[in-house]
This record gives structure tokens, C-alpha cells and sequence, in this order.
């Protein structure tokens, strides 16, 4: 499933952009260029990455397609497996959105490209906290961070950690709310960042594969507990959205002073109206709310790997990096210092000193069943 869909834009629309996956034999020179994110994404490429590179690079090509959701493209990566082992053409180059460990017996076989093998001008700018494996490349990054009303909160005073921010919550009841963790990301990693706050603020206490039903009593049960005492602070004496735009409409509506929110959403909001420019972002600078990055990955019998390669190292310069801020509204997969001061400035509030990243697995529907039952009782998880 893609992680979350917001404010479509008509640009994705442009004729011959999107096509389903075809069965011909990859041309030589047009980079096939699989998609598991969001429109949004799909319209930064249409609009911005491809008609630049383009420009830059004579005589290539580039076929953005739409690859349907994280299974879909791990489909196709199933299918580039068989190909390698046969011989034949994957009909690939590059896939946006994934994580090249899901592809079983894959990054063994050599199916995708090594990035710290592969020569790229632009490896060495990456951001330190954005590096994973070698056969992902970290190039735009999301995270979940404050968002608030400047005309009712002096950005002197926003809260700059959980402890600032909890004590803020209950000096000013019905001015906070969040989503129900199950219906939006920005909601889900407040609840996170809560339960990271009493397990020492220590990320690597959380694996995809470590999670006990005991662990549950002792690492989530405490946050829980701190949530049910925040609960009559927050808008309507405890009431929660339905999910990320219903937040950030209430913002907009200023029936809340402060909201949790995606760092693209609120910097898109902000652009297109729907926040007002009065609006203002700010980081925890304790221990960041949860977040990420996004990852390429090459393969390495694309018929056009070497101008896939190419693309992977153009997508690192200053000028797409900028335009993820600017256009995408995304965090740079590069160091903050690899961007134009002006922009530098601009953002310095949302500057994060640490990204931390929640396993999903067992834990995601432990938080999610367990807030309901002991932070939202009387809340349908299904409403």
C-alpha cells in the first residue's frame, strides 16, 4: 500500500507520461523507471526531473511508469531475478521507492547495482543519516514534524522537545490533536516518537523481528499510559482525526494551534494555500519525530544501466535536491550543506539532527491495537 496520498495534481495527468508495464523488449537509450510512491512524486519527475535530465543528457530518455504499490514493483523485481538468471532482458532500469532486501535472494545474486562501487559523483554528499545498504540509494526523505499557527505561537516559544512539548499541550487544552495512528503516518509516528521517549529515546531498542508480547507490557504500555494522561489537553477534551488532511485543515481552520504533520504535506500546504504563509515548522531537536528516506535502486542487468547510473547521480545534484524542497516538498537526500544557503535559511527550523525510523511488522499492529485500547477506548478503529 503507498504510504499516504494528498492534494493530486493535475500535472500527473500529462498524455503518454504513464503507461502500464510492457512486455517489449527495452529500447536502448529510454530509461524504464519504476514507480511505488505517490502521484505527487510521479508528477515531481513529469514536470521536473525528467524534462531537466533530458536537457542534460542528449539522446536519452525517460519512461516514467507507474508501478501500482510496493508489490507491484517487487513483482517486477521478482521477474528481473529470473531474467539475470537466464539471461534475458528485465525490462527495468530503475526502481523508485523500494527496498532492494525485498527482492528474496536478490542483493546475493547481484541483481542490483553496488552505489558505493558504482563510481557516482555524488555519492559522497549524501546525508550520513540517510545511509541503509549499498544497493539502496537514499535520495529524498520525509519526516514528521510540528507544525503550527505563528500569528497565536511565538516561534520563540514552540516547544523544541517531547518534554516542551507535552508540558505546552497541557498548558494550552484544545489547542493540540493528532490522527488515530491507524489512518496517517503523521499521527501513527507522534504515537511513536512517545513510545521511543520512555524506552530511553533509543531507536535501536525496535527491530522488525524483535517485537514479544512482553515487550509490549514493558516498552509501549508506558507510552500508552503517557498518552491517556495527555488526552483531555487535546482539541475537544481528547477527540482525534480521521487522518494527515484532517489535521492540517483544522490547522488551516485554526481551530488548533499546533499539529503533527508530515514535513512534504505541511510544505505543500503551505505552497498551495491550503496552510496560510503564517505558518510555521519546527523539529524536536531531542530525538526527531519518525521519518525516512526514499531509496532508488539500479539493476544491474538493465539493458540502460550505465544512463540509469547516470540518472541516480543527477538526482543527487544541487539542483534536483533544491527542488525537492522547493517543488516536492520533501527533505534532500543529500547534507543540509550541499543546499543554497538561501534555502539553508529558509528551513533551518526543520533541519533534523536524527531521523529515527519505527520498524512496521508485529510492533505496527501492536501500537495500533494497543492505543485503541488503552489511549481511545471509545473510538471505533474502523470509523
Amino acid at each position: 500500500m503507498k504510504r499516504r496520498s494528498f492534494m493530486i495534481s493535475a500535472a500527473g495527468t500529462a498524455a503518454g507520461m504513464l503507461i502500464l508495464p510492457k512486455l517489449a523488449f527495452a529500447a536502448e537509450g529510454v530509461i524504464d523507471v519504476y514507480f511505488s510512491s505517490d502521484q505527487n512524486v510521479i508528477d515531481f519527475w513529469t514536470n521536473v526531473v525528467k524534462p531537466k535530465f533530458e536537457a542534460a543528457n542528449a539522446g536519452i530518455t525517460l519512461n516514467l511508469v507507474d508501478g501500482g504499490d510496493g508489490a507491484g514493483v517487487a513483482a517486477i523485481g521478482d521477474r528481473a531475478l529470473a531474467a539475470l538468471a537466464s539471461g534475458t532482458d528485465p525490462q527495468a532500469d530503475l526502481f523508485e521507492g523500494f527496498d532492494t532486501r525485498v527482492t528474496t535472494d536478490g542483493i546475493a545474486k547481484g541483481l542490483y547495482v553496488d552505489f558505493e562501487k558504482a563510481g557516482l559523483s555524488n555519492y559522497s554528499k549524501i546525508n550520513p543519516l540517510a545511509f541503509d545498504i549499498p544497493t539502496n540509494l537514499p535520495y529524498r526523505g520525509s519526516q514528521v514534524l510540528l507544525a503550527y499557527d505563528t500569528t497565536k505561537l511565538d516561534p520563540a516559544n514552540v516547544p523544541k522537545t517531547w518534554a516542551d512539548l507535552v508540558a505546552w499541550i497541557k498548558a494550552n487544552p484544545g489547542q493540540f490533536i493528532y490522527n488515530r495512528p491507524n489512518k496517517g503516518g503523521s499521527g501513527g509516528n507522534f504515537v511513536r516518537r512517545a513510545i521511543y521517549e520512555v524506552n530511553g529515546n533509543d531507536p535501536s531498542k525496535f527491530t522488525v523481528d524483535n517485537y514479544t508480547p512482553e515487550k509490549n507490557d514493558t516498552m509501549l504500555k508506558p507510552a500508552f499510559d503517557m498518552l491517556q494522561e495527555l488526552a483531555p489537553s487535546l482539541f475537544d477534551g481528547g477527540a482525534y482525526t480521521s487522518g494527515n488532511t484532517q489535521s492540517l485543515q483544522l490547522l488551516g481552520q485554526s481551530a488548533v494551534t499546533m499539529i503533527p504533520a508530515w514535513s512534504d504535506q505541511a510544505l505543500s500546504a503551505i505552497d498551495q494555500g491550503v496552510l496560510p504563509e503564517t505558518t510555521g515548522l519546527v523539529q524536536l531537536q531531542d530525538l526527531g519525530l519518525p521519518g525516512g528516506f526514499t531509496k532508488l535502486a539500479v539493476l544491474s542487468n538493465g539493458v540502460n544501466k550505465d544512463a540509469a547510473l547516470k540518472l541516480a547521480d543527477f538526482l543527487l545534484t544541487e539542483e534536483i535536491q533544491s527542488a525537492v524542497l522547493t517543488e516536492l516538498g520533501g527533505f534532500p537526500g543529500v547534507s543540509w550543506d550541499y543546499i543554497t544557503p538561501d534555502l539553508r535559511e529558509k528551513f533551518k527550523d526543520i533541519v533534523p539532527k536524527s531521523i529515527p525510523a519505527f520498524p512496521s511488522g508485529d510492533w505496527e499492529s501492536a501500537i495500533n491495537d494497543g492505543w485503541y485500547r488503552a489511549v481511545a477506548p471509545n473510538v471505533d478503529p474502523a470509523s
